[in-house]
């Protein structure tokens, strides 16, 4: 059975940190990239960041660069999202996502989302 556990939400103001996390178990956590994606009220999804299965960069949206880092800790079958420098736009419910593909290619499971309300 496939299982996220996602933690690090919460509410922080603008310039806060916050660290998500996203433990996953049920499939070959080595053999698929992992994305973190928000979604704020009223508005689509939007992909983060993303860490291959493989040797290579993590990508990130332009809209998080240089605030956002994505990084695994693949003995525990955990990846992280340290978001620094946070912004009201910010604010959204954050989703962990895995894929058997590289980064940007569609997912093929899901966590539950964690709020992560960011006050100005």
């Amino acid at each position: 059975e496939v299982q996220f556990v996602e933690s690090g939400g919460g509410w922080v103001q603008a310039g806060g940190s916050l660290r998500l996390s996203c433990a996953v178990s049920g499939f070959s956590f080595e053999r698929h990239s992992v994305s973190w994606i928000r979604q704020a009220p009223g508005k689509e999804r939007e992909a983060v960041s993303c860490i291959p299965s493989e040797d290579g960069s993590a990508v990130y949206d332009d809209s998080v660069k240089g605030r956002f880092t994505i990084s695994s800790d693949n003995a525990k079958n955990t990846v992280f999202l340290q978001m620094n420098g946070l912004k009201p736009e910010d604010t959204a419910v954050y989703y962990c996502a895995a894929s058997k593909n590289i980064c940007g290619y569609g997912y093929d499971y899901w966590g539950q989302g964690t709020q992560v309300t960011v006050s100005s």
